[in-house]
């Protein structure tokens, strides 16, 4: 059996040494070194080949790879690196793991052409100056075949390994047994569902009740369907840490003795261990040497398998190297990697990046995918506040005072230019740009110069300004590009933003790259509004499990005798006070209780708590720390009572589960409309233009959508019993009630004040 290895995995794996050094970054994204391809092989001469498939093999080994370009004429094999910033700066470990890329391409074509020799060329194409610098070396046919078979035999232990691993870990999954006597309701529909996806090699829209196990019941179908679709690994993708917690619960529900490789990934905020230094070997303990202690720390961590957190910490710690960077290199070798949606979604996401250069089978698993909307739309969006750049210009080097001056001119011009507070721009500002890009360009080079040294607000700046110019190169009808001016400074500052409406355009490439793809959520309603915001491929499957929960378990009160629109508020406190008092009156307990802001939320608990003093009260506060927040779900006691205020969407609106007696009902006092502010109606005007409902797409779906995420806090099991009250006269609307979930049972009006 052979071990495919691309040509990049095999030199990063055999040629990389010294330090970790990141001081020459950041690197051009992957559409800026497509284009800077582009234009290289544009200006080669007739009969340049570029993007040349090329393999071969050395023993039990299959190498492959796309050299970037040959020309025939000159008898050169070109590998082609984009770059921004001064090269002479560039790590010597780095130009050497170039110069290995280009010499196994080397070998690979003079065996497909049959030639002598070529030249190998490394080519190093500035994104910023257009300008390229030419290395080369004439090698023999002879010189490159014994580089490459040089290269192989480091790696040949390492494949022979990797082999025996993907055998036992086939065959485990071939036998692999449901970890549980029996599925859950629902729980087996949804695991027929996934497997089926993964056996057809689609994307499939999931649509799944809380308490069926929706976690063990998409890894599971997923880890049986990896021997038969030879896929190579597994990304279950969350949003938050207990989405992150929930799978490796249910990864270890599968037995110690499954041989799986199973990495957590962690932000490096929080991988960190030295974060008051820099990641270069000058500085850092942990990046001194790293490439050199990688191996012995990639086997240790290998053998053992289990690298959660804390798994890659001790590892990592035992062979002097950074646990961030070991993870990073880990991803390449593990069976099922579990991390944030970033990981594989955002513009330089890892996993990703991995897929396409490894050309790896994958299969993608995207937990509570409602909430991938907005996290895909920060992800493509970018922001610059001209009051950052004005104090940056008083602290910044004299060398950069003149291009940021520039920066600063442009965008005064634009604040003047513009009429209104907040204002939408059809096209993009390009003096702005052009002057950004030139102060990108100078800031580099003086970072480079200086070793990494700059003002903290210049880096933040320097990065943020990078971002920015990346998605204008990318912008188009899914964002948008506005102005906001602070009140009293017209022509003095200003909040620039290129504003992502639908991530779609961004997230369908990545879908693409996925053997299968299966995104669930108990919320994941209406199917189209999903399909047509994150990009999934026509005639994508879509599964809506039946809920295994039955409409006796819940009673649902409509109360439309109250408005809570803002104009209304005042008028909605006492009405709301007395029904919450009414419904605990008849059923003492553990209530939540939902407000659209922290103003409303705080307005009714004042009044609460005068008019009925003896019922515990706790309430959500602004930026709440986890210690915080923890403490305010143990107040949630099996024999408790009580009422917890929280704001709707957020830290207690989803993703908390509190079982039985713990939680017995909610009341939920808002639709969860988004605010109507000029830029929510430039979104819903948008909407509109693209997809014809803009008031659904950009209000009511949201809105709704966190409606049934905090109702859905009441019932989790089976057994549980509770009560929701749905606070607002439109939910009376058919067209609300339509969005409601199938299985609750709602009555044409309720009247709350008569018990339940």
């Amino acid at each position: 059996m052979n071990y495919r290895v691309a040509v990049r995995a095999l030199c990063e794996f055999t040629a990389k040494a010294g330090d970790l050094d990141l001081r020459f970054t950041p690197s051009p994204t992957a559409q800026e070194g497509i284009a800077g391809h582009g234009v290289v092989a544009a200006r080669r001469g007739e009969g340049y080949r570029s993007e040349l498939a090329l393999s071969g093999r050395y023993r039990h080994l299959e190498v492959r790879g796309r050299a970037d370009g040959y020309d025939p004429v000159a008898n050169r094999l070109e590998e082609v690196k984009t770059h921004r910033g001064d090269l002479v700066r560039m790590p010597a470990n780095h130009r050497a793991l170039h110069w290995a890329q280009a010499k196994i391409y080397g070998w690979l074509l003079c065996q497909s052409l049959e030639l002598p020799q070529v030249r190998v060329t490394l080519v190093y194409f500035d994104i910023l100056s257009q300008r390229e610098t030419l290395l080369h070396e004439d090698c023999s046919a002879e010189s490159l075949k014994a580089f490459f078979e040089l290269q192989c035999e480091r790696f040949l232990a390492w494949a022979e390994q990797e082999l025996a691993h993907r055998a036992r870990r086939d065959q485990a999954m071939r036998e692999l047994a449901f970890p549980h006597a029996d599925f859950r309701s629902g729980q087996r529909q949804l695991a027929e569902a996934v497997y089926k996806a993964a056996s057809t090699g689609c994307c499939l829209q999931a649509q799944a009740p809380t308490g069926i196990g929706k976690t063990l019941g998409t890894l599971f179908p997923l880890l049986k369907a990896v021997p038969g679709q030879r896929l190579d690994t597994l990304f279950f993708l969350t949003a938050k840490t207990p989405g992150r917690q929930l799978a490796l619960h249910a990864l270890r529900s599968l037995g110690g003795d499954v041989p799986l490789r199973v990495l957590e990934l962690v932000a490096r905020d929080k991988a960190c261990e030295h974060p008051d230094k820099a990641c270069h070997g000058d500085a850092c303990p942990l990046a001194r040497g790293f490439y050199d202690r990688l191996p012995a720390a990639r086997a240790e961590a290998l053998r053992q398998a289990w690298l959660d957190r804390a798994g890659v910490r001790a590892v990592a710690l035992a062979h002097g190297v950074c646990p961030y960077y070991l993870s990073q290199e880990l991803a390449r070798w593990c069976d099922v990697v579990v991390g944030d949606y970033n990981y594989y979604f955002d513009l330089n996401a890892m996993l990703y990046g991995l897929t396409l250069a490894n050309q790896w089978r994958v299969g993608v698993l995207v937990d509570e995918a409602h909430n991938l909307v907005e996290r895909a739309r920060g992800m493509y969006s970018a922001t610059l506040d001209q009051g950052d750049l004005l104090a940056l210009r008083r602290e910044a080097p004299a060398v950069l005072k003149k291009p940021l001056e520039r920066v600063a001119r442009q965008w005064t011009a634009l604040n003047k230019a513009q009429s209104l507070p907040y204002q939408t721009h059809e096209t993009l500002p390009a003096g702005l740009l052009a002057a950004l890009q030139k102060a990108i360009a100078a800031i580099g080079e003086y970072f480079n110069e200086q070793a990494g040294l700059l003002p903290a607000a210049v880096q933040t700046f320097y990065f943020e300004a990078i971002h920015f110019c990346r998605l204008a190169e990318t912008y188009d009808r899914h964002s948008l590009c506005d102005l906001s001016l602070r009140p009293g400074t017209r022509g003095v500052a200003g909040r620039l933003c290129l504003r992502n409406v639908v991530p779609a355009p961004f997230l369908a490439p990545r879908l693409a790259a996925a053997h299968t793809t299966t995104l669930f959520s108990a919320t994941f309603g209406p199917r189209h509004y999903y399909r047509d915001l994150l990009g999934l491929p026509a005639g994508s499957p879509w599964v809506d499990v039946t809920s295994p929960f039955a409409a006796e378990q819940l009673v649902i009160r409509i109360v439309d005798q109250v408005s809570t629109r803002f104009q209304h508020r005042e008028a909605s406190v006492a009405p709301i006070v007395d029904l919450m008092a009414v419904q605990f009156a008849e059923r003492p307990g553990n209530y939540l209780a939902f407000f659209s802001s922290f103003d409303y939320l705080q307005r009714v608990a004042e009044h609460f708590v005068r008019t009925h003093p003896c019922i515990p009260v706790w309430l959500q506060s602004r930026r709440m720390d986890e210690a915080e927040r923890q403490a305010f779900l143990e107040r949630f006691t099996l024999l408790g009572q009580g009422i917890g205020f929280a704001v709707l969407g957020g830290a207690f609106g989803e993703g908390i589960d509190l079982p039985g007696d713990r939680l017995v009902g909610a009341f939920v006092a808002t639709l969860g409309l988004p605010q109507l502010n000029p830029v929510n109606e430039q979104l819903r005007q948008r909407m509109d233009s693209l997809f014809g409902a803009g008031h659904d797409y950009t209000y009511l779906y949201p809105g709704l959508q966190k409606v049934v995420q905090a109702a859905g806090r009441v019932i989790r099991t089976r057994e549980d019993r509770g009560v929701v009250y749905l606070i607002d006269d439109r939910f009376a609307r058919p067209q609300v009630r339509r969005l409601l979930p199938a299985w609750w049972h709602i009555p044409p009006i309720a009247r709350p004040l008569g018990g339940r």
